[in-house]
C-alpha cells in the first residue's frame, strides 16, 4: 500500500505547505461520500490518487513516516488530501497510527477521518491527538458534529450545503464556521491553520468539486 508526500503543494487553497495522499483502500466503506460526491474523486488530484494507489507513485508507510520525520521543526502539513488513515475492516491500524504520531514529532500535523468512532477507533484517535497530531472526525451534517463533539477525543468537521451563513450553530448551540479558504481568496490552510488547532469551533466545508450535487444529496439525507 503507497503513501505519497508532496513536499511543496502547489495547491492555492492549501498552499505552499507538505501535503500526503493515501491509498484508496485507507477510505472507510462507512463513509457515505466514498465514490458518491468525494471531492477527491474528480479532476488532478483523483488522477493522482489513481497513480499512489496502483503503486505507480509513493513509497511504503515507513519511508513515508521517515519523511515525515525529516520535516524541519515547527512545519505544519496536511496528511491526506486524498485517503484516510490506514485499517483492518474499519479500525484504525492504531500501530501504524502510533508510528506516524511519533514521526510527526516537533511537527504540526493535521488531517481528518472518516472512520467511524468506535471504542477502538476513538481510543487511537484521542492518542493521536494528545500526542500532537490532530485528527478531526469528519462529520456529516450539524447533529453528527454534536455527537463526535459530544465524545470529546478530537476536533470536528462537517460538511455543509451551499448558500449557508459563515457562522452558525449546531443543534446543541455548539460554534460553527465555515472554513475560510472556501471564501476568501488570501486565506489558505498554510495561513489560516485553524483545522491544526484542537480547541476551536466546529469547521464546516460546503460541499464542493465536480460531483458537489452527489455530496449535497449525502448531507440532506443525513441532516433528515
Amino acid at each position: 500500500m503507497n503513501y505519497h508526500l508532496t513536499i511543496k503543494s502547489t495547491n492555492a487553497k492549501t498552499g505552499p505547505m507538505p501535503v500526503s495522499t493515501s491509498n484508496r483502500d485507507t477510505c472507510p466503506d462507512t463513509c457515505n461520500l466514498k465514490k458518491n460526491g468525494c471531492y477527491a474523486d474528480s479532476g488532478p488530484l483523483a488522477l493522482h490518487w489513481d497513480k499512489v494507489s496502483n503503486g505507480g507513485r509513493g513509497f511504503n508507510f515507513d519511508t513515508f513516516c521517515n519523511a515525515i520525520a525529516a520535516l524541519p521543526n515547527g512545519s505544519i502539513w496536511r496528511h491526506n488530501q486524498a485517503g484516510d488513515l490506514p485499517h483492518v475492516n474499519g479500525n484504525i491500524d492504531h500501530l501504524k497510527l502510533i508510528q506516524l504520531s511519533h514521526s510527526n514529532m516537533d511537527k504540526k500535523g493535521f488531517t481528518y477521518t472518516h472512520h467511524k468512532p468506535n471504542k477502538h477507533n476513538s481510543k487511537w484517535i484521542k492518542f493521536a491527538n494528545n500526542a500532537g497530531f490532530t485528527i478531526n472526525l469528519s462529520a456529516e451534517n450539524l447533529s453528527e458534529a454534536d455527537s463526535y463533539s459530544d465524545l470529546n477525543i478530537g476536533p470536528v468537521v462537517t460538511i455543509i450545503d451551499t448558500g449557508l451563513p459563515v457562522k452558525m450553530k449546531t443543534p446543541k448551540g455548539r460554534d460553527v464556521i465555515t472554513c475560510p479558504a472556501t471564501y476568501k481568496d488570501n486565506v489558505s490552510c498554510f495561513n489560516c491553520q485553524l483545522c491544526q488547532k484542537q480547541s476551536r469551533a466546529i469547521i464546516a466545508f460546503p460541499v464542493h468539486g465536480t460531483s458537489k450535487a452527489k455530496a449535497r444529496k449525502v448531507f440532506l439525507m443525513q441532516s433528515v
